[in-house]
């Protein structure tokens, strides 16, 4: 073989161990990609005034995951289940048998019983149809009451803080420690502690977000507002308002606000089109210094809720 069949030889496998390597424009691995789409899980990266940090980001239904419950409860419950399994296998003692005679009762008294016995029954399956309507009315209203069933955000976080670590070895050591998280509710939680790497902890360019830039750029003006930056900033905060729990986040981007307002025209603009003119005009009645005042409180608020990580 030749030396340039050899060389040829080595450049294929080159150009194949760098397709391995990084998969397109992206700076993560196609085997990162691969394990993170199989776990149902993003890596995520925040810029906040104090610093960048990364955590984790799924989706999944409400009716799987208790958003309600912080990381000490979860731990609780899942040692009080132990606890309940290893009581189940101890089996009971058998009752002792009596050694007493149970007196005789006359004729007369059992024929009394037997016919308070069918008045009782009578009575009783009265009493079970009336309750058994009730009950069905009930589990009607409890349906009505019962919240819908949707789609939620989970992070890497107890409930009540968010982690927030500044390398990829400190979040896949902390994965691995077995600390209780909302996260560690998923389906896939147990696969995802086996297989994470440092190296697969690499945000893709949509989950990145600047929040320590957007009361900058507001301040600009009508004209330097950069959509992509804030629209994403205000994906990220209402997640962030709902999984852990900030009311004031979550109400100042709540539907039909002015943040939302601001929002859905902005989404608008980045569509383009005949809708992205209209909203360009809709954004200028918006207030600038006021847009960036209720900004610079929700990174605040969030700002307050990280727990930052070495």
């Amino acid at each position: 073989m030749g030396r340039h069949s050899q060389d040829s030889d080595k450049d294929e496998k080159s150009t194949e161990a760098d397709t391995d390597v990084l998969d397109g424009d992206s700076a993560r691995s196609s085997k990162a990609d691969s394990f993170w789409e199989k776990v149902g899980v993003e890596p995520v990266e925040i810029a906040l005034p104090k610093g960048t940090g990364l955590t984790l980001r799924a989706y999944r239904m409400s009716d799987t995951i208790d958003l309600d419950r912080d990381a000490e409860e979860q731990a609780e419950a899942e040692s009080d289940d132990e606890t309940q399994d290893a009581e189940a296998e101890v089996p009971e003692e058998e009752p002792k048998k009596s050694k007493g005679k149970d007196k005789k009762k006359s004729k007369a008294d059992s024929e009394e019983k037997d016919s308070d016995e069918e008045d009782s029954e009578d009575e009783d399956a009265k009493a079970d149809d009336e309750d058994s309507a009730d009950d069905d009315e009930d589990d009607e209203d409890d349906e009505d009451e019962k919240d819908p069933v949707e789609e939620v955000p989970v992070f890497l976080s107890d409930g009540r803080s968010l982690p927030l670590f500044e390398t990829p070895k400190a979040l896949v050591d902390f994965v691995k420690s077995d600390v209780a998280t909302q996260l560690s509710q998923i389906d896939t939680w147990d696969e995802l502690v086996k297989g994470i790497k440092p190296e697969y902890v690499v945000a893709n360019e949509e989950d990145s977000y600047e929040l320590d830039l957007v009361v900058k750029n507001l301040r600009g003006g009508h004209d330097t507002w950069d959509a992509e930056l804030i629209v994403g900033a205000a994906e990220l905060s209402r997640d962030l308002g709902h999984s852990l729990r900030i009311p004031s986040v979550a109400t100042t981007l709540s539907p039909g606000s002015p943040l939302d307002d601001l929002d859905n025209a902005l989404r608008s603009m980045i569509n383009g089109g005949l809708r992205a003119m209209f909203a360009k005009r809709k954004m200028r009645k918006i207030g600038k210094e006021q847009t960036a005042l209720a900004w610079r409180g929700i990174i605040n608020k969030i700002s307050e809720s990280v727990d930052w990580r070495n």
